[in-house]
């Protein structure tokens, strides 16, 4: 049994997928993060962007995301088995409110591991990752510092910026994915993929790069680079935005 590593994550296929990808070589304990509320979610959205944004957000998921899900089921599979990954269920250590309350510090704490790695949960204070105390590593879908935020790879298509649609795994800091970058990868979307399938083959990939990334770190030869370029932090793309980019650029 290898080095013991916690994944910190929320319930879902993406975790699952880092779960599988690390447990070949490290001893994983899953702890998982309950999600905020709609309501909260929602009125969180609505200070940061705006009541007409969140509607157009709303209808997307709604109209658009759902629906791309549901018929992308065998897609979504032919992805895993291309790249030897899996989304099996898996089974918690345990539950926590939120990985900035003392309870997950304490959790986290008592399970001893050389590196925390953390996939789709709320923004880590400055606190909690002091409090952590070992490094904390996360897979980004996207390119940093370019596609920072969420739906790295779609928005890099919707610009036409296919030479940065990928993948990053990253050192944690307090920003939105602005660690220190210790791997990247692109991804090549076919004419068979679209909105629901691009992240699903950015956990693929990425998975088997964080694998690298934490044998790096718990050797203390990592070597992060600092982001260069252009940034930007994208967020959910509102049911226009999605229209316009399927219609002129197609984009799915």
């Amino acid at each position: 049994m290898g080095e013991r590593i916690v994944l910190l994550g929320r319930e879902g296929s993406a975790t699952a997928i880092l779960y599988h990808a690390l447990k070949q070589d490290f001893d994983v304990r899953v702890v998982h993060e309950q999600p905020p509320t709609t309501t909260h979610l929602l009125r969180s959205r609505m200070r940061r962007l705006g009541l007409w944004q969140v509607i157009g957000q709303a209808l997307f998921q709604l109209l658009v995301a759902k629906p791309l899900g549901w018929m992308s089921g065998a897609r979504r599979q032919e992805i895993l088995l291309e790249h030897h990954a899996s989304d099996a269920p898996i089974a918690a250590s345990g539950t926590v409110p939120s990985v900035n309350d003392p309870v997950c510090w304490e959790l986290v704490r008592t399970l001893s591991p050389r590196v925390v790695v953390i996939n789709g949960t709320r923004i880590l204070s400055e606190k909690t990752i002091a409090a952590l105390g070992v490094p904390v590593l996360n897979t980004h879908v996207g390119i940093t510092p370019m596609y920072r935020g969420v739906h790295g790879a779609y928005w890099a298509l919707a610009m036409g910026d296919r030479e940065h649609c990928g993948v990053t795994v990253h050192l944690v800091d307090a920003g939105v994915d602005t660690g220190g970058i210790l791997r990247q990868a692109l991804i090549a979307p076919t004419v068979k993929d679209n909105f629901a399938t691009y992240p699903v083959m950015q956990m693929a990939v990425g998975s088997k790069l964080m694998a690298e990334a934490v044998h790096e770190v718990v050797a203390g030869k990592a070597n992060p680079k600092q982001a260069i370029g252009p940034s930007r932090r994208w967020n959910h793309p509102t049911l226009w935005a999605y229209l316009a980019n399927r219609l002129y650029r197609g984009v799915r």
